[in-house]
Parts: C-alpha cells; sequence; structure tokens
C-alpha cells in the first residue's frame, strides 16, 4: 500500500514540476529582460503574462480493449452513479463494501470455469472493464469521498502519451468503511496499470493490463432481533446484538482492516496482447523533415497471453457454535482459527486469433476466427484439482463507414475439456436513423454453461451437497432505441436449470423454465429553463416461485436544478429518490458469500430520497449529499431511526452526511 502510494505522489509531482518548469522560466526571464531593458526605448516597467486557459485544455478519449470506437471523458456532474462505488440499482447489506445484487435481474451469462463467488464484484476491477486513453496531455485525477461513520473512497487516476504510438497509466481504488452495526467493516483495495504501444510502421501492436483487487469484509450475519432498531436506548447502533462477530473488536484504519469473522477475496489478472498486421502501407509527408506512415491491414495474427489467480476464504476465529450448527450444520472448535474454509485457483490461457479485413479502409469491418487452450489448477479442503479447456471462437463485425449500421456476431465453443459443450452466441445489429430519431438495435444470446464451480461437490465451499452437473441454458433477447428525447427498451430472459443455494449452504438445480420479461426507459424532462426532472423505470415480470427474485418496479427520480453561473460554475442540487415495489428479496449466506432465495420475508422498504448539492468549476469538481432522509423518525424523539433494509435482518443505514472531491491536473 506504502509502495502504491508513493508512487501516486511521485508521478504527480513529476508532472507538475515539468509542466511548471518551463512557463516559470519564461517569466523570470521576461521580466529580467523588461527590467534591465533590451533596448534603448525599453521602460522599466515589469511584464506580466497573460494567463491562456487554452494551454490548461486536453483531448482525451478511451477505448476498451476490444473495441473500435473512441469513448468521450465524461466530467459531468448530475449523476452521483459516476461517482459512487454501488450503483443506484444495486442493493447492499447496510454498508459500502458489503456484499451487493442488482434489484434489475442480470443473469450469469458468461460460458466456462467460474469460481462462483459474484457478491462483491460491483467493487473490483476487472479485464474487460480496462480502458486504453488517448490524450494531448499527461492527465491526473484525484478523488476523494468522506462520509458518516468515517467511510472513505479514494481514487487515483494517471494516464499519458509520451509519444503518439505509446501510453500507459494507472488507476487505483481504496473503499474503506467501519459500518454503523457491529462487525460490519469493510476495506478494498483495487489497482490496474495499463499500457499500449504501436510500432513506427503500425503494424505492429502490444497491449498490456495487470489488475488486482483484495475485498475484505467482515459478515455479521444480520441483526438478531428487528424490533431492536426501534428500542430507544439502542440509537448507537453499534450496541444492537448480531449473529456473528459480537466479541469482534479489532482496531479499524482506513488502509488497514483486519478481518476476524468474514471474507478475505484476493484475486490478480496479467494480460499481454501482441499484434501483426500484413497489408497495405503508405505514408504523408508532413514537411521535409516528418513523414507521417500510415498502414491499411488486410491480416492480422493476434496473441493473447492471460494469467489470473484467485483466493477465497471465509473464516471466523470467534465462531458460535450455535449457529454454525443451525445455519450449517457444522461442528467447530474452539480456539484460534476456530471455522475457516478457503480455495485457490489459478487460470493460464493463451489464445491465437486470424482476423482479415476486407475493406481496406475500414477497420471498422472484420472477419476472426481463433483457437484458445486454458490450464486451470485449484487447491482446496477436498484436495487438488488439475483442469483443462479447449476453446474455438469466431467473430464478424462491421461497423460501416458512414456510421450508420453497426453489426456484430460472436460465438465460442467449448470443445473439449472440463467445460466440453459450452458455448455462447451473441448477434446485434444497430442503425441510426437519423439526428432526430437516434438509434435503434436489436440483440440476441444463447449461452450454455456449466454452473459454477461451488456447485460442484469437490469444491471446498460445498457442504456434502450433491454435483449440479445440468448445464445451464440462457437465452437473451430484446431491442432498445435511444434518441434526445427518451431511450426506451425490453429485454426477455428465458433461463432453463438455474444453479442456486436454496438456503445457507443447500444448493439446488431449478426443474422449470424460467422466464423474466424486463421493460426499461429513461428520460430527461425539461421542466423550466434551469429545472430538471431525470426519471428511470424499470418493470419486470417473472413466476413469483421461481428462484429469480425480483421487485415489479423499480424507479429512481432526480428533480434538479441546473445550469452555469457566473462563467465557470457548473451546478446541478435538488433531491433524489429510489423506489421499488416490495418483494420477497434474498437472504444471504455469509460462509458461502451467495444470495439465496427465500418466501418468508417480504422486503417493504420506504423510498430511499437524498438532497445533493453537485458542483464543477473548471477541472475541480465536488458534492455534498444528504442521504437516507426517509428514515427520520419521532416515535422516541427525533433520529434518524427508522431504517430500512436489504435482506432479512439486514437493515441499511440511516442518516449519511456525504462530502467528495474530484480534481484533474492537466499537466
Amino acid at each position: 500500500m506504502k509502495q502504491i502510494i508513493a508512487l501516486i505522489i511521485l508521478v504527480f509531482n513529476f508532472q507538475f514540476a515539468h509542466a511548471q518548469e518551463p512557463d516559470v522560466l519564461n517569466q523570470i526571464g521576461g521580466r529580467i529582460k523588461n527590467i534591465g531593458g533590451g533596448t534603448s526605448g525599453s521602460k522599466d516597467t515589469i511584464g506580466f503574462v497573460h494567463r491562456d486557459d487554452k494551454k490548461d485544455s486536453i483531448s482525451i478519449t478511451y477505448k476498451y480493449l476490444d473495441s473500435i470506437r473512441g469513448i468521450p471523458f465524461d466530467s459531468s456532474i448530475n449523476d452521483f452513479d459516476k461517482y459512487f462505488t454501488v450503483p443506484s440499482s444495486y442493493i447492499y447489506l447496510g454498508n459500502n463494501g458489503a456484499a451487493a445484487y442488482s434489484l434489475i435481474y442480470k443473469p450469469s451469462a458468461k460460458p466456462g470455469w467460474d469460481a462462483g463467488f459474484h457478491a462483491f464484484d460491483i467493487y473490483r476491477y476487472t479485464l474487460e472493464e480496462s480502458k486504453f486513453y488517448k490524450t494531448n496531455k499527461p492527465f491526473t485525477q484525484l478523488s476523494y469521498q468522506l462520509a458518516s461513520g468515517k467511510e472513505q473512497v479514494i481514487r487515483a487516476l494517471h494516464t499519458q502519451n509520451p509519444r503518439p504510438n505509446l501510453g500507459f497509466g494507472f488507476d487505483y481504488r481504496l473503499v474503506s468503511a467501519p459500518g454503523f452495526f457491529t462487525n460490519q467493516n469493510t476495506n478494498h483495495k483495487s489497482y490496474r496499470l495499463f499500457g499500449n504501444y504501436q510500432g513506427k510502421r503500425k503494424r505492429y501492436a502490444a497491449f498490456m493490463i495487470l489488475v488486482g483487487n483484495t475485498i475484505k469484509s467482515s459478515e455479521n450475519g444480520g441483526i438478531r432481533s428487528d424490533s431492536s432498531l426501534s428500542d430507544p436506548n439502542l440509537k448507537k447502533r453499534f450496541s444492537i446484538k448480531v449473529n456473528l462477530g459480537n466479541e469482534n473488536n479489532s482496531e479499524f484504519t482506513p488502509f488497514s482492516s483486519t478481518i476476524i469473522t468474514g471474507n478475505v477475496y484476493k484475486d490478480f489478472t496479467f494480460f499481454v496482447r501482441q499484434t501483426y498486421d500484413i497489408g497495405k502501407k503508405d505514408s504523408i509527408a508532413v514537411n521535409d523533415s516528418t513523414t507521417e506512415y500510415l498502414f491499411y491491414p488486410k491480416l492480422r495474427v493476434q496473441h493473447s497471453f492471460t494469467y489470473n489467480t484467485y483466493n477465497y476464504l471465509y473464516r471466523d476465529n470467534k465462531a458460535d457454535s450455535a449457529i454454525y450448527k443451525n445455519w450449517y450444520d457444522t461442528i467447530v472448535k474452539y480456539g484460534p482459527d476456530s471455522f475457516f474454509v478457503k480455495e485457490k485457483w489459478s487460470v493460464m490461457s493463451n489464445d491465437i486469433t486470424l482476423l482479415q479485413f476486407p475493406d481496406t479502409k475500414n477497420p471498422g469491418q472484420f472477419i476472426s476466427a481463433g483457437v484458445k487452450f486454458e490450464n486451470i489448477k485449484g487447491e482446496s479442503i477436498t484436495g487438488t484439482r488439475n483442469l483443462y479447456n479447449f476453446i474455438i471462437h469466431g467473430e464478424y463485425r462491421n461497423k460501416t463507414r458512414n456510421k450508420l449500421w453497426d453489426i456484430l456476431a460472436k460465438g465460442e465453443f467449448y470443445v473439449n475439456g472440463f467445460n466440453t459443450g459450452d458455448y455462447s452466441a451473441y448477434a446485434t445489429i444497430a442503425r441510426h436513423i437519423n439526428n432526430k430519431l437516434g438509434d435503434i438495435r436489436l440483440f440476441f444470446k444463447n449461452v450454455n454453461r456449466t454452473p459454477s464451480f461451488i456447485f460442484d461437490n469437490a469444491s471446498g465451499f460445498n457442504f456434502n451437497n450433491p454435483g449440479r452437473t445440468k448445464k445451464e441454458n440462457i437465452i437473451s433477447f430484446g431491442a432498445d432505441a435511444g434518441n434526445r428525447f427518451i431511450n426506451l427498451g425490453f429485454k426477455n430472459h428465458i433461463i432453463t436449470n438455474l444453479a442456486y443455494f436454496s438456503d445457507y449452504y443447500h444448493t439446488a438445480q431449478s426443474s422449470k423454465i424460467i422466464n423474466l420479461l424486463q421493460i426499461y426507459a429513461s428520460k430527461k424532462i425539461k421542466l423550466t429553463k434551469r429545472w430538471n426532472l431525470y426519471a428511470d423505470v424499470t418493470f419486470q415480470q417473472t413466476d413469483g416461485s421461481a428462484p429469480v427474485k425480483v421487485p415489479l418496479l423499480f424507479t429512481r427520480t432526480r428533480f434538479a436544478y441546473e445550469g452555469v453561473f457566473f462563467k465557470n460554475l457548473n451546478l446541478s442540487t435538488g433531491l433524489e429518490a429510489r423506489y421499488f415495489t416490495p418483494f420477497e428479496s434474498y437472504n444471504y449466506s455469509p460462509v458461502m458469500g451467495q444470495f439465496t432465495p427465500q418466501d418468508t420475508f417480504k422486503l417493504k422498504n420506504l423510498p430511499d430520497i437524498s438532497a445533493f448539492f453537485h458542483f464543477r468549476i473548471k477541472s475541480f469538481s465536488a458534492f455534498i449529499r444528504a442521504e437516507n432522509l426517509n428514515t427520520v423518525s419521532f416515535s422516541n424523539g427525533f433520529g434518524f431511526t427508522n431504517n430500512n433494509f436489504a435482506a432479512p435482518h439486514y437493515a441499511t443505514q440511516g442518516f449519511i452526511l456525504r462530502f467528495g472531491i474530484r480534481w484533474a491536473f492537466v499537466n
């Protein structure tokens, strides 16, 4: 941790000093010249240099690894989802950094090997979400958030292109929160290093990404009695008894947190891709001494190497034998490390792909075919497992040069190995109609996948359950349309043989076909010159007996006063509300790290209401938020004690005052 902080400070100081040095020297030289008088007609006056704001301007875009479109950097301030670690469509277990699930259902639609631990995915950096930036100047962005209960979020981003064909940078984030209830502290650290290079003749290119995540989350199993929330003597929530970890009194610091009872997940990814193109070369003479080389590929050879490690640990050094016997039918010993479960995995893959470009001057049109080989090694209490997969894959992409059509069809098939028979097929077609009617897109996806390894009886986290061997099949299709007036669409998911945990440790597989329909819309309504209403609505419908639990209606509304004042003050302030209809929400299994369906508790929350004040002055942004105003109560004197719930016995926070800043530096 200390090395990462030192690296961030060193890079920032170096870039700042390097950027300021020429201006300082030029200004000093200019003043000396004016004071000393270079000519007989000069006056003894000091010349002040007028600040040029254009020197602080920057052109910055980014691309994802397999994308072909540059995306502008977003500095808007009207949506808090772009600041906060937990999207508004998710519900989390009462503390920033705790396990979370989406209120808008998203099926696990990825074939191949998967460990099965996804309750903390929203806090992780991933390879798929990694960005490669293109900027004309070194760029640094620092963010800091502070909230009630000593909650903190720190983020640092730096990227630069020292040469047109070379770019690199890093991204770091810390999420740290002690929580409002006993044994609820979280501490997550994530980092990402990235770089890309293209040869002078534009034939060779290389990409490199390193990603690491450390997830630490204490687990208290929820409060013992929901009625204790209304006890006037228990307004300090640390006094309320919880199911796990009541005796834990570990010292909490933002950069280090000891987990006595809870989960510690760690993962690391090293990725490198190299490409070499065969095609038509060209060049443009910029001037007598400079030549810009061009290259139009016809055939590309691409090799990708990926190495992943995953470590999953649940431990309880002060285990309550009655709880573990009742919840997990497990006998625990007394003393240090009285109960723990752990599993370790490593996955190494090599992928060789050929890409052919039919249209020489359109890199957005190509056909690809490739093979991939995976070596998988697992270690747990049940022993060591050595697995492999052999996969073939292909893709067709055509983003037309007139930018009207975007067609994509791709698929992969697991020919042999542990996941033999797994496959995915995906197709989408998009059309830009015009500036008024916007874009429309149709999509289809079919995935056949082996249930995650946690459902295998060889997993250390599978407590005497039979292996779930029937393959899950997910079919998703739909359409969406977006323009400057409204965005709307629908999705339909058809799921067969869904594997899930039916309670704290028993596994099951659905014998019925699950059909889930989703209709969604979002719109910005301009009420007056300054007042705007942002509305997001999602309707979901499925069989009530299905193991998939969703609210019928989810809404998020923002009522904001917005505009630019005093030339540079960009302001957005108002009220925000989130509401979803009552539904039988998931329970949570702390040891397994899984959300499990249940039918004895119905989640009936009041709307989550927040007041916000966001603003930006040039490259400096800040926000102040008063959250969970809906928890106010006068039943036992004034206080914010009318807590909402996230799951059975998991109460969410009361009133939270949140403050944050984000500052960008152009070096």
